[in-house]
């Protein structure tokens, strides 16, 4: 999204001679290609190319531009350790997106807050549904339940020792 914002913010640098308008627009689909395949280092060196690039020109828009570039050089080199390689993880058939499953619990638990609706949920009891649901997803519901309720449905383990 950053990026997105940078190149609309490019964008507005015109049809300048120096053709730093294309130039800048280069350099941020050249970051795109490098933080899709991992390659933290070198996209942080394209920002830096493109930081010198815009260096000495004045203006609005270029000032707008570098404050933009700056930041996101800083949340890169703060984050680069939890940024993914997008490249290698869809080669591999793996989930890239989770806008999906986003989209989806946006429109549930926002249908479940409005007024109108025959079963609303408080914020608290949405808080311990959802984390209900992580326990699920994590398989550890069971285990939990069973640290809660010694009687609960013996695991497959006691079944056998039985």
């Amino acid at each position: 999204m950053r990026l997105t914002a940078m190149g609309q913010v490019a964008k507005g640098l015109g049809a300048k001679p120096d053709g730093l308008r294309t130039k800048a627009l280069e350099h941020f689909e050249t970051v795109k290609h490098y933080l899709w395949h991992g390659n933290i280092f070198q996209a942080l060196e394209t920002l830096e190319d493109l930081t010198l690039d815009v260096e000495g020109e004045s203006g609005p828009i270029v000032q707008m531009l570098t404050r933009m570039v700056r930041e996101f050089r800083a949340y890169l080199e703060a984050n680069h350790a939890s940024l993914r390689n997008f490249g290698e993880h869809w080669r591999n058939g793996k989930t890239i997106s989770t806008a999906f499953v986003e989209s989806t619990v946006n429109a549930v638990v926002s249908k479940r807050f409005v007024k109108k609706q025959q079963m609303q949920w408080t914020e608290r009891g949405a808080h311990l549904l959802l984390q209900m649901r992580v326990r699920v997803l994590d398989e550890d519901l069971d285990a939990l339940f069973r640290e809660w309720y010694p009687g609960f449905h013996p695991t497959m383990e006691d079944k056998l020792s039985a």
